[in-house]
């Protein structure tokens, strides 16, 4: 049975079938349900959710002017990082921030990722995220980004 997230960002894009190829295609994200009239369509990857819909000037706040979504990243948490990685390789797609791996303080622990960010085609930054667990914060008062 389809669940839907508590939280589900919608992305205004330029042209449905150019971000439907890159999300589907490119990053394997799965097609939960599409209206074709309006341009929409729900995806999925694991437990992450977004929709798209081609811009129509109802959600418009402004002008949207490339890149979409400045001052925003999402981080989409994957199982098997190098998948996705090795898949915008092969199509030969930018990478924002090549895959490196990055310790995270929270409180007292630090919670590990391995980690890359690219740019959606409308300019959304998307941050893909395998999760290394965590450990004991040795003293350190900054680690990573």
């Amino acid at each position: 049975m389809f669940k839907l997230n508590t939280l589900v960002p919608e992305l205004s894009v330029s042209d449905i079938n150019k971000s439907l190829n890159f999300y589907l295609n490119i990053l394997s994200f799965k097609l939960d349900y599409q209206r074709s009239e309006d341009k929409f369509a729900m995806l999925s990857l694991n437990d992450c959710q977004i929709m798209i819909e081609e811009i129509n000037g109802y959600w418009q706040t402004a002008e949207l002017t490339y890149p979409f979504g400045r001052g925003i990243n999402f981080q989409i948490t994957v199982s098997d990082i190098n998948e996705i990685y090795k898949s915008l390789r092969m199509y030969e797609y930018p990478i924002k921030i090549e895959i490196q791996e990055n310790w995270y303080r929270a409180d007292n622990k630090l919670k590990g990722q391995k980690e890359f960010l690219i740019m959606d085609p409308d300019g959304y930054l998307l941050r893909f995220v395998q999760t290394l667990g965590e450990r004991e914060n040795e003293g350190f008062s900054f680690i990573g980004n």
